[in-house]
């Protein structure tokens, strides 16, 4: 399966405000939503499941959403809990994904990163910085080391960067 983490970030790495705002363009959120649609799924940390809409996850084209969450919680048909990035990976194997689509927040990606299982990252990086907020990754991640693929703007002022992992372990 390959594994996606796609985000948004300030110039100085924060996912959002300190009271978890996402003040993100409307090219920043066109792109994203674009591609969880491609995946037909997107994996977050319970912080961040609630600060979509229900309408964000039409305009997703309704995927199957799972929580990284260590709270237990009945899985419904679209949404799912698991208590382990591994855990994630292995029901959307099990549903027929062959790509997953991390989205965090810091303490997601991080968790992912930590254990080497992010193939891609795409990174939009919007034009701001804030003060205070929660940073990409928490904590940060040991040492990897990333290729650069590809870059394009999604406006005058939104960059999208876009890596390979080259370092992961081979298994």
């Amino acid at each position: 399966m390959k594994v996606i983490l796609y985000t948004a970030t300030t110039i100085n790495g924060m996912l959002a405000t300190k009271d978890n705002k996402t003040p993100w363009s409307e090219a920043e959120f066109k792109s994203f939503f674009e591609n969880v649609r491609k995946a037909g799924n997107v994996i977050v940390g319970s912080k961040t499941f609630p600060l979509f809409l229900d309408t964000d996850f039409e305009d997703m084209g309704d995927p199957v959403v799972v929580i990284l969450t260590r709270e237990k919680r009945v899985d419904t048909d679209k949404v799912k809990y698991v208590d382990s990035p591994q855990k994630a990976l292995s029901l959307l194997s099990n549903l027929g994904f062959v790509t997953a689509l991390i989205t965090g927040g810091g303490l997601t990606n991080g968790a992912f990163l930590k254990e080497n299982l992010v193939d891609e990252i795409y990174l939009d990086i919007e034009p701001m910085i804030f003060q205070e907020g929660i940073p990409l990754f928490n904590p940060a991640p040991n040492e990897i080391d990333l290729k650069f693929l590809d870059q394009k703007m999604l406006n005058e002022n939104t960059i999208q960067l876009h890596y390979s992992v080259t370092n992961k372990p081979t298994i």
